[in-house]
């Protein structure tokens, strides 16, 4: 089993830690992993309208996932989540008038 950190980071440099998740399994579609971690924030009866939203956002571009170093740039493409392993949720801020 995997523990999984997860980070906040904006394109000023800014990181939080987002806290962890156990994980057994080595590989998983970052669609499934974003849904673990909307699961483990929110309450249980809004968890599948935030994880709308989250898929939503990253359709769109609002947001980007790096799984250690390497770019994730499709929901169904799957990640190692091997020990130890950095999940950076990285929100993209517009440019004015962009």
């Amino acid at each position: 089993m995997a523990m999984v950190t997860f980070v906040d980071e904006t394109t000023s440099g800014a990181r939080t830690e987002a806290g962890g998740l156990s994980v057994a399994e080595e590989r998983l579609a970052l669609r499934e992993l974003i849904r673990r971690r909307v699961e483990q924030e929110t309450a249980p009866e809004a968890a599948e309208r935030e994880f709308a939203r989250a898929v939503e956002a990253f359709g769109r571009n609002g947001f980007l996932v790096l799984v250690g170093d390497r770019q994730v740039e499709e929901l169904d493409d799957e990640v190692e989540l091997g020990p130890g392993v950095e999940v950076t949720f990285l929100k993209l801020v517009p440019l004015v008038g962009g």
